[in-house]
């Protein structure tokens, strides 16, 4: 067995809080190791966040000059993902850590490169190329260790080459045909975006909609956004099996008496979830359970006896704002400094479809299973100001929930161009609980698609 190096904290995972919590840590004076099996930073700059969104943007260029005859002359256009593949390739170096590493190394962290695992409380093992390596952490642990992307059991499924979140970002063509399972919101992000740089898109949701966990009409205003741009979408289908020649996936959806249709697709994108990294990490060591999909924690972040958790990994929300949100309060509770409690009324998340979908805090039907009294008013984005001057793609809608009983707003969604820009007032009004008559007594910019949510405050009443 290797001698145990005591340290001050191990965090185990060197994702988006993970790395926060290690580099602020160690620029406090601490010693600590950073534990990554991956690369540093994880999944959001290299797999997520960055590349996807640049793959959006490229498509966005493609969409918009498409309403060049509508709006201003004439463009004949031909999409092409090579300038967005070299973009994704430039931005992460191609796919190299050197810009995480190099200053979390800066800061004073120990980078260890390998597999942890607890081994009861303050004591990590990480399997090193070199060999095992033991920690005993004083101060404690923080696990920090993410998600990865959730197959489902399709029969036949495993083993073919289909892609999930981590190949689709080293596309550098479209394929012609593309099948998408899982309408969330990765799914319905590339479905669009590849749909818009040429491929013929099929998209596979098993639910009743695509985006289920937003307000319907998000979902609704999104798939007839889809359609319109030509993109086969599909809800309440499950596929029954899976089929791969070498070449072209076969995708059997099941059928009432007679044999089901065939889908036939070149690439197969499968976006169906994903799960947190628990397995093999020694939860079992300090009292948690590997089984139950997450770790849970209290308002400080303490998931055990010296032992923290950031992220996915807590189940309160897979963001990467969430993550550095959590790192900050885990960093305060760490130094022993005031922590203000972890708080996620006003939980904010966007899909990057177009129209975009923004919210913020609940959605009308949680609020009514929380026993909220709800009112709710709307705006239609089309007729506001700034939606009728915006003309083609000018599709969505503004849903306000209003708590009749305290008079603030429990939760918000812009479904709209630019609509995560346009909800930041919804945000910070959930958020800090203002008064709904306060909003009301707003300035509201003309002519913004801001408009559009005074209009729907002004819908509470009716």
């Amino acid at each position: 067995m290797s001698p145990a190096h005591q340290v001050d904290v191990v965090v185990l995972g060197l994702g988006a809080g993970g790395e926060h919590v290690a580099i602020k840590l160690a620029r406090a004076g601490l010693s600590v190791v950073g534990v990554e099996r991956d690369l540093v930073g994880g999944e959001c700059p290299f797999w997520g966040c960055t590349p996807s969104k640049l793959m959006i943007r490229g498509a966005h260029v493609v969409a918009e000059a498409r309403h060049v005859d509508e709006l201003a002359g004439y463009a004949h256009v031909e999409p092409d993902l090579g300038p967005t593949a070299r973009r994704i390739r430039e931005a992460n170096h191609d796919w190299t850590d050197d810009g995480h590493s190099g200053p979390l190394e800066e800061a004073g962290v120990r980078l260890v490169r390998g597999r942890g695992r607890l081994d009861g409380p303050g004591r990590v093992l990480v399997e090193t190329p070199a060999g095992p390596e033991t920690y005993v952490a004083t101060r404690g642990v923080v696990l920090a260790t993410g998600t990865e992307a959730d197959a489902p059991p399709v029969p036949g499924l495993a083993g073919t080459p289909y892609w999930t979140n981590r190949e689709v970002v080293h596309a550098t063509t479209a394929p012609a045909r593309l099948g998408v399972l899982g309408g969330g919101p990765i799914g319905a992000e590339l479905a669009q975006a590849f749909a818009r740089f040429g491929s013929a898109v099929t998209l596979l949701e098993a639910g009743p909609r695509i985006l289920g966990p937003e307000e319907p009409e998000a979902s609704a205003a999104v798939a007839a956004a889809f359609m319109r741009e030509g993109i086969d979408v599909r809800t309440g289908v499950e596929v029954e099996r899976v089929e791969h020649d070498g070449g072209t996936f076969r995708l059997h959806l099941p059928g009432a008496d007679l044999p089901g249709e065939v889908v036939e697709v070149d690439e197969l994108l499968v976006a169906t979830g994903r799960r947190p990294n628990l397995e093999g990490i020694g939860l079992e060591t300090v009292g948690l359970d590997p089984a139950a999909g997450r770790v849970p924690v209290d308002e400080r972040l303490r998931a055990g006896e010296r032992l923290w958790a950031v992220g996915d990994v807590t189940g309160e929300g897979p963001f990467t704002h969430v993550a550095k949100y959590q790192a900050v309060g885990v960093v305060a509770d760490v130094l022993g400094r005031d922590v203000r409690p972890a708080d996620y009324r006003g939980l904010t998340r966007v899909t990057f479809t177009d129209p975009e979908v923004g919210a913020v805090g609940l959605t009308e039907e949680q609020a009514r299973a929380a026993g909220v009294e709800v009112r709710v008013g709307r705006a239609d984005v089309p007729r506001s100001s700034r939606g009728w001057m915006h003309g083609p793609g000018n599709e969505g809608v503004v849903k306000v929930l209003e708590d009749a009983a305290r008079g603030v707003l429990v939760g918000g969604t812009v479904v709209a161009p630019y609509g995560g820009e346009v909800m930041g007032l919804l945000s910070t009004a959930v958020h800090a609980e203002v008064p709904v008559e306060v909003l009301r007594g707003m300035h509201f910019p003309f002519p913004t698609f801001q408009r559009a949510i005074e209009t729907a405050l002004r819908d509470l009443d009716r």
